[in-house]
């Protein structure tokens, strides 16, 4: 990285299920706006913007920033799958290291409907079709949502190889629901019981119940980012910088290694992570907190293995130890990720780091993690790409 990047301001709205939330415009520009208020920043300062999201025509980003100004600075949209936001963070950190600009804005919304994703484009090749293809080889052909197959399969792969029982992964559902009840940002605050995730309805008999995936939901984030210099020169907060990232695409083993928790992106993950570890000077020990990609419980539980935070077939004693939370070895997903959080995927990414400053400067009420310092941050999109970004303080 040749210049040091901060996060200078940070915003986000309350997220809520379809049918609730206003629409994406409106979404977008008040994220926006909470985020150049929190920098202290016009929107006339800002020299570059990427927009992230999934489901909308093109120029969505356009629409959303005109209302909030115009400029005529870039505006680049950004559709990665479920990666999207920390896309358009990784993009708009790349055009600040570069020198070509000072400050930029990232922004993720989403407007989605109610029930499974699919796609919108039925006349044409669907780009997961390799991933579909693969697990009908590996899991034989199932009338089971893609996203739920995927990480589903994921998740079983992990109790076949290392004996781990579903009670797991109902723990790990009843931790982001503590979790939650203490941010009011989240869609779900209802604390459930490890008891109550397994009585829910059955979506895959011994795999998964209904709470145990992350729901379809509407909402927006913002994140300015600027060049060290920058924030010194015109009095910004330059306390939070971003001290490694790294944006990783499947290679040859998610398909050739007979591995499903490949498929889910856990190879792609562990690549990320070892990168930036590495561009930081510091693993994986050293970080205090993280927001993690959990789509499903089944992710979080692979995704502590791919980043490290415990040994390969280590996750069931991590959660049983209580590693994941607070009082543990790390504390993840203090805001409740996306499984009480909620997912509007254009902004997931971009909702996570709003977390993880929040987090660094101390600001986060019932849900600080005392003394954090270091924080580690995943996104991950099937198809694919994973993001992983360390900030410290």
């Amino acid at each position: 990285m040749t210049q040091k990047v901060v996060v200078a301001g940070v915003g986000m709205i309350p997220f809520k299920k379809p049918g609730q939330s206003e629409t994406y415009p409106v979404m977008g520009a008040q994220a926006v706006r909470a985020a150049l208020a929190d920098a202290g920043v016009g929107y006339e300062s800002i020299q570059q913007a990427f927009a992230s999201y999934i489901y909308g025509d093109s120029i969505c980003g356009q629409r959303v920033l005109y209302d909030v100004g115009m400029t005529g600075i870039p505006i680049i949209n950004v559709n990665n799958n479920c990666s999207s936001g920390s896309t358009a963070i990784y993009l708009a950190r790349q055009a600040i290291a570069s020198g070509e600009v000072d400050i930029v804005l990232a922004v993720g919304f989403e407007q989605m409907n109610p029930g499974a994703l699919g796609s919108n484009f039925a006349d044409k090749p669907n780009p997961t079709e390799l991933f579909m293809q693969q697990c009908d080889i590996l899991l034989g052909k199932q009338d089971i949502p893609p996203a739920l197959r995927l990480f589903g399969g994921a998740g079983l792969e992990h109790m076949k190889r290392f004996d781990t029982p579903l009670e797991t992964f109902a723990k790990i559902r009843a931790k982001a629901s503590r979790h939650a009840a203490n941010n009011p940002m989240s869609v779900f605050r209802k604390v459930v019981t490890t008891e109550e995730v397994l009585a829910d309805q059955v979506v895959w008999p011994g795999v998964m119940t209904r709470l145990m995936a992350c729901p379809p939901t509407c909402g927006a984030a913002a994140v300015v980012l600027c060049s060290e210099a920058y924030a010194k020169k015109h009095g910004l907060d330059s306390r939070v910088w971003i001290a490694g990232q790294a944006l990783t695409t499947d290679g040859p083993e998610t398909f050739n290694a007979g591995d499903m928790r490949n498929m889910a992106g856990f190879s792609m993950s562990r690549a990320a992570a070892n990168k930036v570890y590495e561009i930081a000077g510091i693993g994986a020990e050293d970080v205090d907190v993280v927001e993690l990609h959990d789509c499903f419980a089944h992710n979080e539980l692979l995704t502590y293995e791919a980043l490290g935070l415990c040994p390969e077939g280590g996750a069931q004693k991590f959660v049983d130890d209580g590693d994941n939370t607070y009082g543990g070895k790390y504390v993840v997903n203090p805001s409740g990720g996306l499984l009480s959080k909620g997912h509007p995927i254009g902004a997931t990414g971009l909702a996570q780091c709003t977390e993880l400053v929040q987090q660094l400067r101390g600001k986060v009420d019932q849900r600080q993690v005392e003394g954090a310092r270091v924080a580690l941050q995943h996104n991950v999109g099937i198809g694919g790409a994973a993001v992983v970004t360390m900030y410290r303080i």
